[in-house]
């Protein structure tokens, strides 16, 4: 027999479930996730003012003017309250106009191709500081990273020192996905033929999980990586040791370009030189026409011909002029 007590209690037992999740959105490793989950909590926060209030009169409400109570005053033709209107229109309209002044501020400040202006809340980029440039490929169904000043690349690994900006240029080789580390920062999509970015740095040592957030297929839920924040010296030791890896190459990547699932970590020690730039315009199979090619093209035809009828708009123009030029009469 379950105590009366005890079965009041049963509908918050599926809480316990949340004691296992892992809270890493709203205390993240990294500078701008630290950032957005701040906004999200700060957002929650004054959503609550309103929220709660409501939900505590509702059931005041409801208690006071319940049928058994003869003591609550009855006004049947009660029908306005310039006070209780203020209060319920002013304060959700002061609420809504500070929740959209933080929005506004935080869309600019946390946007992702916006270059990092501090590691963290206590430490300016410094001057000069160039970050680390890493090019994201996501395909079926894997991550492709292209580390193109250091001349490697590897396959459903990431590395990068702490307390260095990272930019990530990112594009996709087949369908439209998502790359999404919630302990570096916020989710960017990745699409074919289009190039998106991310500015963001780690500031704490360890081992992340990174994977795509935008279905796309079959092999969507294995299509993970781990991410690696480590020390400068351990990323140097790890460059030097992934410099031992194989060559990839134009044929290599579109033999890699084949759908796998759960795909392998694998390092190459050297990349074709605009490999990423090829991927990006969806010509790295040898005789394909590359769309920036085909898009300068076009622009150039267009062009010559808007120059040409503009050419024979002023001809026409001038013989009309000439035509209706009175006849002198000697």
């Amino acid at each position: 027999m379950i105590p009366p007590i005890a079965r009041r209690g049963l509908f918050l037992a599926p809480l316990l479930w949340l004691a296992g999740c892992n809270t890493v959105v709203l205390n993240p490793s990294g500078d701008i996730a630290a950032q957005q989950g701040n906004l999200v909590i700060v957002s929650t926060l004054l959503m609550l003012l309103i929220i709660v209030p409501v939900m505590i009169l509702i059931c005041l409400f409801a208690w006071r003017y319940r049928k058994s109570n003869t003591s609550a005053k009855y006004e049947p033709n009660w029908d306005h309250s310039t006070k209780l209107e203020l209060l319920i229109w002013g304060a959700p309209l002061l609420i809504i106009i500070v929740l959209g002044a933080i929005t506004w501020i935080y869309t600019h400040l946390l946007d992702p191709y916006r270059p990092l202006s501090r590691i963290d809340a206590e430490r300016p980029v410094a001057a000069g500081v160039k970050p680390l440039e890493i090019q994201v490929v996501s395909m079926d169904w894997k991550w492709m990273f292209i580390y193109p000043e250091q001349g490697i690349a590897t396959i459903n690994e990431l590395v990068t020192p702490i307390d260095v900006p990272v930019r990530f240029k990112m594009t996709s080789s087949t369908v439209m996905n998502a790359f999404y580390i919630p302990a570096l920062a916020g989710m960017v999509y990745t699409m074919p033929g289009m190039e998106t970015q991310l500015n963001a740095v780690m500031n704490k040592v360890g081992v992340y999980d990174g994977f795509s957030s935008n279905y796309s297929g079959a092999g969507f839920s294995q299509m993970r990586f781990k991410y690696h924040g480590v020390n400068q010296g351990d990323f140097d030791a790890w460059v030097a040791k992934t410099k031992a890896g194989s060559a990839l190459t134009r044929a290599e990547y579109v033999a890699l370009d084949k759908p796998t699932i759960k795909h392998q970590i694998t390092h190459f020690g050297t990349v074709d030189k605009g490999l990423y730039d090829l991927v990006l315009n969806r010509c790295v199979v040898e005789g394909s026409v590359c769309m920036n090619t085909l898009m300068h093209q076009d622009a150039t035809r267009i062009k010559a011909a808007a120059a040409v009828k503009a050419l024979d708009k002023d001809v026409c123009e001038t013989d009309v002029a000439a035509t209706a030029q009175p006849i002198r009469k000697e």
